[in-house]
């Protein structure tokens, strides 16, 4: 790693931290940039895990009394994170580097779409998900819907906040403090035991790694603060514009590569 590729990953861990704190979306910015710095894709997938997971963790303690009200199910849907984040990351360690390739611009794609109608679909699910019968059934339906979400997070974890946020709301949950409460526990369930089973497994780049955790910490810690000062539709067009933009430059370079 050259110094020019470690002040443009310490730059785009810093952006990629702050956008993760407000909007989501880092990993549009952090995964492909690491491919073009010369970082096999599924390492870079690996590597982006571990980078930005510190930045997630960072952003738990202000939840904290919004997850009171919810413990069982915060104890339950972890369980299930647990569970689904190791056997999504299995699975990427069992599939080739030219197939995840082929597959990563999709992903990608299709974590973008979800970013840009996660919204409004939220908002219908919340409508509409209002819990009817006992609680633990919709707890029951909503951890198997969990679990998908973190087999696909383990694997890839580009959008699976926006999936998280549509899981809850099929809870019948309206309060948005407490739903990003759970979505950011989750997540940080989903990506350790992802980013455990990739250290394991050798796949992660330790330099490109450590220079992009500085960076996402420092991104996550006073990038949202900047942030939230400008409108958030505007952080949402952003982050949308990168996510098509990074797709379709993945695209190009699996097909030059192929």
């Amino acid at each position: 790693m050259s110094l020019p590729q470690a002040l443009l990953l310490f730059g785009i861990a810093l952006v990629a931290g702050a956008q993760n704190s407000v909007a989501g979306g880092g990993s549009f910015l952090t995964v492909p940039v690491l491919i073009f710095t010369g970082v096999l894709p599924k390492q870079a997938n690996a590597t982006n895990t571990l980078a930005l997971w510190p930045g997630t963790v960072a952003s738990i303690p202000p939840y904290r009394d919004a997850l009171d009200t919810e413990r069982l199910t915060l104890i339950v849907l972890s369980a299930v994170s647990v569970i689904g984040g190791i056997l999504g990351a299995l699975v990427l360690l069992k599939t080739p580097q030219d197939a995840f390739l082929r597959v990563l611009p999709f992903l990608l794609l299709g974590a973008t779409i979800l970013f840009a109608v996660g919204g409004p679909l939220t908002r219908l699910l919340r409508r509409s998900g209002k819990a009817h019968g006992p609680r633990w059934l919709a707890l029951t339906w909503v951890s198997l819907v969990q679990f998908v979400v973190a087999l696909y997070g383990g694997f890839f974890g580009g959008g699976i906040g926006i999936l998280m946020l549509a899981t809850l709301s099929l809870m019948g949950m309206r309060n948005i403090h407490t739903m990003n409460a759970l979505k950011v526990v989750l997540a940080s369930c989903i990506n350790f035991v992802a980013m455990l089973t990739f250290i394991f497994a050798g796949l992660v780049e330790w330099p490109q790694a450590l220079v992009m955790m500085v960076g996402a910490i420092i991104g996550g810690w006073g990038g949202a603060s900047v942030a939230r000062k400008i409108d958030g539709r505007y952080i949402r067009i952003y982050v949308i514009v990168v996510g098509l933009a990074m797709s379709l430059v993945l695209f190009l370079h699996a097909r030059q590569t192929s």
